[in-house]
């Protein structure tokens, strides 16, 4: 199966999509923002990456144009509640920037799952 990123800093959000994904049979490990994501994939590159939009530090937007430029080819689900702007809809910016998929939090194990898929082309 796929090696999968999740950058999230939401530690509940971050653990379940951890536990949905190896679950499935996906590997997957966590990064808190956008700068230790990008770290952790230049250390070792996933198949796909799913990142949270508003996070301290770097946030999802920066995060999916710096994976995009150093990785043209990088498949990217967005992930975003809204964070503390709720009214603000940044899911359709994100994959203006590269994000083949989006998610709108709270989302169900399934919904994941299905994103997954669909971006992996499995």
């Amino acid at each position: 199966m796929a090696n999968v990123l999740i950058i999230d800093d939401d530690d509940m959000v971050r653990t379940m999509l951890l536990r949905t994904l190896t679950r499935g049979g996906h590997e997957a490990v966590g990064a808190r923002d956008g700068i230790e994501g990008v770290d952790a994939f230049r250390r070792n590159p996933a198949d796909l990456v799913i990142t949270d939009i508003f996070m301290p530090n770097q946030e999802g937007l920066a995060t999916i144009m710096e994976l995009r430029r150093s990785y043209p080819s990088i498949k990217i689900i967005a992930i975003s509640g809204g964070g503390a702007r709720a009214s603000l809809d940044v899911l359709p910016v994100a994959e203006a920037l590269g994000a083949q998929k989006t998610l709108r939090k709270p989302f169900t194990p399934a919904e994941v799952m299905d994103a997954v898929r669909d971006v992996l082309g499995a």
